[in-house]
């Protein structure tokens, strides 16, 4: 069973038909997202730019712009003309490498 990421909003006045058609989006790429460990979650849509957060092993991951360029962008874009960019919300990011003062033999 596949748990899903509850949404955390700061939507402007948009359409709740248009925030449910993202959502519904943004939930075909969440499995092969959470198959890797992470999971996606939309936090706000904005003059076309969709805003979502990444979590677990994708927090960090070297290939985060991958996975937002030429997966969750891509997909909603095609799908909904109203998106016209996705942006990585940065608000609340982990720093993986925070406290690491390199190696020390």
């Amino acid at each position: 069973m596949t748990e899903t990421t509850e949404t955390v909003s700061t939507y402007s006045t948009y359409d709740p038909e248009l925030l449910e058609r993202i959502e519904k989006t943004i939930n075909k790429i969440r499995p092969y997202i959470q198959a890797d460990g992470g999971d996606v979650q939309l936090v706000d849509f904005e003059n076309g730019v969709v805003k979502v957060r990444m979590l677990g092993a994708c927090a960090g991951c070297m290939a985060i712009d991958t996975t937002l360029t030429d997966g969750i962008e891509a997909i909603l874009m095609d799908e909904i003309p109203e998106v016209t960019k996705v942006e990585l919300d940065t608000e609340y990011a982990i720093n993986p490498f925070e406290g690491y003062n390199g190696f020390r033999f």
